[in-house]
């Protein structure tokens, strides 16, 4: 049986010149951004490969990036007979679409086209309830959800922990006020590294609530199957069983956290021994790392990495 596991990264991992090497060496990867560009209606592909940062770093165009760029990466380690036999596969946040796909609960383009739509509409529910996000390193959970919990009550304003990212780092989110308070009580608590993220959007928070009907509503109009590769879900850290259960997930994402710390911790019980993560930087693999130090982690996002099969 086979003990790997596929990992695909979320929002935070794109970079300037993101899959530009791996499109020029293989066609199969640049198969797949003259598709995207083709579906968008523009050059995404050029985003990618040029930039500017700040047009890439924008929601509605980075999701559909990182996702391109990642599937981009699956068909170049294909085309190199490198691609590894996967057990399960997840993705942190936005990854968790590309893990469908790559999972085959969905194809390329409808998944691309609602990832552009998860996008735009996390970017409308920002500018409809603006808020923030600030990473909190070396604290326990249960601190930090106390402290939420408190800062929410004395504001009647919502904000919690939005990413369980690994043991001793979560991120919090929700409105700029109660997350403001979050901070103060985690620092008086002996809180010494919170840092506030540079986003306007508070994503998995109550804030995302109002665009949620009209994401799920484009969810429910996409086709999904079950999927050949168990897909372990963000939400419950657990593997989608029905299309019902993967179209919940989807809508779920938007106000609920990422678990990812016991996502993988599950992953691990079930057997899984290698995680290789498949998209830009090593965001995934470090934490992977932190999570269950027993286990090997590695990333191919290169064209380096995808010729020496994730040793890069």
């Amino acid at each position: 049986m086979a003990d790997t596991a596929l990992i695909f990264p979320g929002q935070g991992s794109q970079d300037v010149g993101m899959g530009r090497d791996v499109a020029e060496a293989y066609p199969e990867a640049r198969r797949l951004y003259q598709q995207a560009d083709d579906v968008l209606g523009f050059a995404l592909s050029e985003l990618c490969f040029q930039g500017p940062r700040e047009l890439l770093d924008e929601t509605a165009n980075t999701q559909p990036a990182l996702f391109v760029t990642s599937l981009a990466l699956v068909e170049a380690l294909k085309a190199e007979g490198k691609l590894p036999a996967a057990a399960m596969v997840a993705g942190h946040s936005l990854g968790e679409l590309t893990a469908l796909v790559a999972g085959g609960a969905m194809g390329f383009e409808e998944g691309l086209r609602l990832v552009r739509e998860r996008g735009r509409l996390m970017t409308l529910a920002g500018e409809q309830s603006p808020g923030g996000m600030a990473a909190v390193l070396k604290m326990d959970d249960a601190d930090v959800e106390q402290a939420c919990k408190e800062a929410a009550a004395e504001t009647s304003r919502p904000v919690q922990i939005a990413n369980y990212n690994s043991p001793g780092q979560v991120v919090i989110s929700g409105d700029a006020q109660a997350l403001d308070r979050a901070i103060e009580l985690l620092r008086q608590r002996g809180g010494k590294r919170i840092v506030p993220l540079a986003v306007s959007i508070p994503a998995h928070s109550p804030l995302m609530a109002s665009v949620v009907r009209e994401y799920r509503a484009a969810v429910d109009d996409t086709n999904f199957c079950l999927p050949v590769i168990p897909v372990v879900a963000n939400i419950s850290a657990r593997p989608l069983l029905t299309v019902d259960e993967i179209r919940d997930e989807l809508a779920g994402q938007f106000t609920w956290p990422v678990r990812w710390t016991a996502s993988v911790q599950w992953m691990v019980e079930q057997g899984v021994e290698k995680f290789v993560e498949i998209g830009p930087k090593e965001v995934l693999a470090g934490l992977v790392r932190r999570i269950d130090g027993s286990v090997e982690a590695q990333s191919v996002g290169s064209l380096e990495a995808v010729r020496n099969g994730g040793l890069a």
